[in-house]
């Protein structure tokens, strides 16, 4: 299995673990000049922007560890002009991290936020 493939298959496990636990799935794959936003998902009134880290081990730390300030302004700003392109100032945001590994999915609700992030 290449890497595209397997990211595809996180990211179904992914999107199987959120809409268990009650989110919608509203994209996948969501790119702009930015980045890439994995899943958006709504949750009552708030948006939720996914990334997805699969590992086949944990040899070398958690898969959310890999999800580093670089890769959280890149989520930040694609986020940014998700919510602008739909007209969506108002809502409640977070940032989720959904880990997928071989024995399971962990779902990290509000795995980092934006209020350090002046760089943006």
């Amino acid at each position: 299995m290449n890497k595209r493939d397997s990211g595809a298959t996180g990211e179904s496990a992914a999107c199987e673990a959120l809409m268990r636990a009650g989110l919608t799935i509203l994209a996948r794959n969501y790119r702009r000049s930015t980045g890439e936003i994995d899943i958006i998902a709504r949750e009552g009134r708030t948006l939720a922007f996914v990334e997805v880290k699969k590992r086949s081990s944990l040899r070398f730390g958690r898969p959310a560890e890999a999800v580093n300030r670089a890769k959280q302004l890149h989520i930040l700003r694609t986020a940014m002009l998700y919510l602008a392109e739909h007209g969506l100032d108002d809502v409640p945001v977070r940032f989720d991290v959904v880990e997928v590994l071989p024995n399971g999915v962990r779902h990290l609700r509000s795995a980092f936020d934006a209020t350090d992030m002046q760089e943006y």
